[in-house]
């Protein structure tokens, strides 16, 4: 049995241990860039305030969550308890089954010392921003699951951001029909944003928010600004927290395909992705693309920050195309270091930030 698959095991055998060492078998660096090996499908990475915890999602069948410890780059898979918060989340039936949850884009926002809650979109059994309790008054994070939020019939989040007071607000890619040609070829608007309020039933769509691809989404620190990545425009979009929506700015159009946007750890917005124009690989993503086809050649990775306020860009980290890592779908700053998840792919990428 290859040191991967024994380290995946050796992570289902123990609810939290961190056991499983980035220096196995397959898993060496590349000059400056090193690797977590073992998750799969890493889509979004959050730092756990207060902690050198990073949670994972795992975006397949029962991927669930991976929990990385930043300083060692040792990891696991992180299970949950539930209790379900039924005055918070009147019209959330049940706790998701961790046979079924598939993870995808994350948020985490601290509301205490030793405690955060977790708001994750979740596929699989069923369509929900999923809404957990993290605790870090122990050695390490325990998560509780409180609550969800069903998204709209026939719709599938991609990515949720939250609001000081409890509010949410998530991106759909693509609406009923649409397609990732309309998105990238044609730019048609495919998607929107929709929001959620405490005391709400279910979710409104914000007026306005349509682009091609609506992918990432942030907020300003204030709540006054929404921010979008249109993975179709290759920009990251900036609206105002109202419904309709106004346009207050936009990036240039970005050398990569957006994915995720988070805020970082000094304000500035942080989005990375696939590199756009590389030859060998068709070039950048158009008609003689679908999602597999631009998923299958290895492109390198860039990780921009951006001023939230003006909108203007600078690359942070640029990786050349490997095969042992691609599709880069963030980037987490921490401590001089940088972590790069991936749609396709059992490992996470890090390095220093030059």
């Amino acid at each position: 049995m290859s040191s991967l698959r024994v380290c995946a095991l050796l992570a289902l055998m123990s609810l939290f241990a961190v056991g499983c060492s980035q220096g196995q078998a397959g898993c060496e660096s590349l000059g400056d860039l090193e690797f977590v090996c073992g998750p799969v499908n890493a889509e979004d990475l959050v730092l756990v305030p207060g902690t050198d915890w990073i949670v994972s999602s795992g975006m397949s069948a029962g991927g669930g969550f991976y929990l990385v410890d930043s300083t060692s780059g040792d990891w696991s898979v992180l299970e949950f308890t539930s209790s379900h918060d039924s005055a918070a989340y009147p019209n959330c039936p049940s706790s998701p089954s961790p046979d079924e949850l598939e993870t995808h884009g994350l948020n985490i926002r601290a509301i205490s010392d030793d405690a955060s809650m977790l708001y994750v979109v979740g596929h699989g059994a069923r369509e929900a921003i999923e809404v957990f309790e993290a605790d870090t008054a122990g050695a390490l994070p325990e998560l509780t699951w409180i609550g969800c939020v069903l998204m709209p019939e026939g719709l599938a989040a991609n990515s949720v951001a939250s609001f000081a007071d409890g509010s949410l607000v998530a991106t759909v890619l693509f609406m009923p029909g649409m397609t990732f040609a309309d998105a990238v070829v044609e730019k048609q608007p495919t998607g929107a944003v929709y929001k959620w309020s405490p005391g709400e039933d279910g979710f409104t769509q914000l007026a306005g928010s349509e682009l091609p691809a609506n992918n990432g989404i942030e907020v300003s620190a204030d709540g006054s600004r929404i921010y979008v990545a249109s993975s179709g425009y290759q920009t990251i979009v900036a609206f105002s927290n109202t419904n309709p929506v106004r346009f207050l700015g936009a990036t240039r159009q970005l050398p990569i395909t957006p994915d995720n946007v988070h805020m970082g750890p000094d304000g500035m917005l942080l989005t990375a992705g696939m590199k756009n124009d590389v030859p060998e690989c068709g070039g950048p993503p158009g008609p003689q693309h679908d999602i597999e086809i631009l998923s299958a050649c290895p492109r390198g990775t860039i990780a921009i920050e951006i001023d939230p306020e003006t909108m203007q860009d600078r690359i942070l980290v640029e990786t050349p195309a490997v095969d042992a890592f691609s599709n880069a779908t963030m980037v987490l700053t921490k401590d001089g270091e940088y972590w790069v998840g991936t749609f396709s792919g059992n490992r996470i990428a890090h390095g220093p930030i030059p």
